[in-house]
């Protein structure tokens, strides 16, 4: 017979063994999240079919987009509901604008090959500052502290806001190695997620390791067979607050809240 000690003392073991399972199981249900996924619509939502997406983003209710394309491109607020432009900044007719995020009320925005990037004011778009950057600017998100760039490669790089400096880089890859045309970024629950320029998948990578932890195809959301070679999946945006996801394409004619299935 077990005394009162060690009786107390193996509930403790049980104990801890039931919370280490539990905890693998539930990194191990993280992981199955991964393989591959498909995307399921729940609300469709008018977007402007001129629209050459290059950003999207959700903040405190509100939708923000940017626009590419020489002469065309720009920083929009867009009531996403019906999908009427709110307020809209046009860019200099040299910039074609990329992607964007908002950290700490500031908007910043990609250029494609010009290697600077502009920092507006979220309520007037005034531009009160610039940053510049190595290379191309094609997606960009933050993690509550970095900017977060993609630039077509393989490459992403983390980029401390205060001065613009590359803190770290993480080379994105799967089982096959090197995945490059990473486009638009998105930070979702510690990942992040990016489109592959010309393939209707998102990708969702390792923030810190760079692995591909899964894909999922959007395939279905808007048939290529209905668009034309360059009017791409090409938008990604959370809205943290309630946990939802939207998801569009360049010229798209609709604005997409999507839930995930695994496949």
């Amino acid at each position: 017979m077990l005394s009162k000690k060690h009786a107390a003392l193996l509930s403790l073991a049980i104990v801890l063994v039931a919370a280490i399972a539990a905890l693998a199981q539930r990194e191990s249900g993280r992981g199955n999240r991964s393989s591959r996924q498909t995307a399921e619509i729940i609300a469709a939502y008018p977007h402007d079919p001129q629209a050459f997406t290059q950003g999207l983003a959700f903040n405190r209710g509100q939708m923000y987009e940017s626009t590419g394309q020489y002469g065309e491109s720009s920083l929009r607020r867009v009531d996403y509901i019906s999908g009427s432009i709110e307020q809209i900044a046009p860019l200099n007719r040299a910039f074609f604008a990329e992607g964007i995020t908002i950290l700490d009320d500031k908007i910043y925005q990609l250029t494609w090959r010009s290697g600077v990037g502009a920092i507006y004011a979220i309520d007037s778009f005034e531009v009160i500052g610039t940053f510049r950057y190595a290379g191309e600017g094609w997606g960009l998100t933050h993690n509550g502290s970095e900017l977060i760039l993609s630039d077509g490669t393989a490459s992403i790089r983390f980029i401390d806001p205060a001065d613009f400096s590359v803190v770290r880089t993480i080379e994105v890859s799967n089982a096959e190695g090197p995945v490059a045309q990473l486009n638009e970024l998105e930070y979702v629950d510690d990942e992040i997620w990016a489109n592959i320029w010309y393939e209707d998948i998102i990708v969702r990578i390792d923030a810190t390791s760079g692995q591909i932890l899964g894909t999922i195809d959007v395939s279905k959301i808007y048939p290529a067979a209905s668009r034309g070679r360059e009017e791409v999946a090409n938008g990604i945006a959370y809205d943290k607050d309630a946990n939802r996801l939207f998801i569009t394409g360049k010229n798209w004619p609709q604005l997409f809240e999507i839930r995930l299935v695994d496949m």
